[in-house]
């Protein structure tokens, strides 16, 4: 049985951003394509094929990382700096989606390897036209490499 390729890793913590990005995806039809998890640890987890995704197909890495940078356990931007750190998964795009509109924040995650830096619409509809534009250019215009 083939397994759903996850084109998307969303990596939130807050309950009310992860419906509204799902109903965004929903209208953008590409709600099967995501996978969430919900703090840094269990991200790594994710990417590096640890604990519960030790079994996941090595081949099976998203096409990008949607990062809030205020998680529980470990922060978005050592989740960044660690997944940009590593030499087969530093090409997995990262756009950093969070509240913080801080200089320092942006800053820290260009620095360490952050491919877009996109602050949360706080209307529904400006976040729904967010995501519909990650969509359209990540997955749609944009040319990946090819897969590890």
């Amino acid at each position: 049985m083939p397994e759903t390729v996850i084109d998307i890793l969303l990596v939130e913590d807050n309950p009310s951003d992860i419906e509204l990005a799902l109903y965004a995806f929903k209208t953008n039809e590409i709600i099967d394509r995501v996978h969430i998890v919900r703090d840094g640890v269990e991200a790594l987890d994710y990417i590096f094929r640890n604990g519960k995704y030790q079994n996941r197909r090595v081949q099976d890495i998203p096409k990008i990382i949607l990062l809030d940078l205020k998680l529980p356990k470990v922060s978005g931007l050592e989740v960044l700096k660690r997944i940009k750190s590593d030499e087969q998964m530093k090409t997995i795009p990262i756009i950093a989606l969070t509240t913080s509109k801080e200089l320092s924040d942006v800053s820290s995650c260009y620095r360490s390897g952050v491919n877009s830096y996109i602050v949360k619409p706080v209307d529904f509809d400006e976040f729904a036209e967010a995501i519909q534009s990650i969509v359209n250019y990540w997955l749609i215009l944009n040319h990946f490499p090819k897969q590890l």
